[in-house]
């Protein structure tokens, strides 16, 4: 509630329709080639990831987000004819901004490629994301911000991530709360990078539209992701940034299965 008593602007409403009055004025925004890497450790009480929290006056500030960012020229890695090998020059940025946004070493040879991410057009910056996951060395060295593009860091078990996301206290774009939810279900980062490693990693290029219990990202294989129409009946396969719980859905094996797919997987 405000302090006249009226409720309080549903954030991901007031985000969304920023989003659109951008898109409306400027058109499509560029994509941005980018990378990022989920950093993994066991807690006493399950895996936990790191988590850095943007700086307010930058893009997607304020936000939590893993280490991450643009790549760079020189994070380019040829392939053997010559021409740019993007996913290892991916995990070369991922490598890098670990290390300048967070003190942290990532051994490149750990990484496991799990999901790749394309934002709705109407983002006024729009990252197009290799996501990457990666156990915690011990010898990675202490974890050490900056205090200006990352303002806080926190080791954060996923489930207590989206709880806190859930009760106000922390926000967390799209893509890390569906990398969140995944994670949540493992019970140790063996098992973690075991089975994302064995899975293709699925590409979201989401699609976006206004419900009244707040915006719904859709991807391939929603009934409604061609149209941008949440309403068209059929099978579902996105998230509803309701404001007190954010709700994934994914039911498009259900016809094969007898059952939706259980909310810990992007299957």
């Amino acid at each position: 509630m405000t302090s006249e008593g009226t409720p309080a602007p549903h954030r991901d409403h007031a985000r969304y329709d920023a989003y659109a009055r951008h898109h409306a004025e400027h058109g499509d925004s560029e994509l941005i080639p980018a990378a990022t890497v989920v950093l993994l450790r066991d807690g006493a009480d399950g895996v936990e990831t790191l988590m850095l929290r943007k700086n307010s006056k930058i893009a997607f500030g304020g936000m939590w987000v893993f280490p991450g960012g643009r790549i760079d020229e020189a994070d380019t890695v040829l392939d053997e004819d010559g021409g740019t090998d993007d996913l290892a020059t991916g995990a070369a940025a991922a490598v890098r901004e670990a290390a300048e946004e967070a003190s942290v070493v990532v051994d490149p040879a750990t990484l496991v490629w799990f999901a790749h991410w394309v934002p709705p057009p109407a983002m006024p910056k729009r990252f197009a994301t290799f996501f990457f996951a990666a156990p915690l060395d011990r010898t990675a060295g202490d974890v050490t911000i900056d205090d200006g593009e990352i303002t806080e860091h926190e080791w954060m078990r996923p489930a207590d991530a989206m709880a806190r996301r859930d009760g106000g206290e922390i926000e967390l774009a799209p893509p890390t709360w569906m990398t969140l939810n995944r994670l949540s279900g493992f019970a140790s980062v063996e098992a973690a990078l075991a089975e994302l490693d064995a899975e293709d990693p699925p590409f979201y290029e989401t699609h976006m539209a206004r419900t009244d219990a707040g915006p719904v990202a859709m991807w391939t294989g929603d009934a409604g992701y061609e149209a941008g129409d949440p309403s068209i009946a059929g099978p579902r396969h996105r998230l509803t940034m309701v404001e007190d719980a954010y709700r994934f859905e994914d039911t498009r094996h259900f016809e094969d299965t007898g059952r939706p797919v259980s909310p810990g997987s992007n299957r």
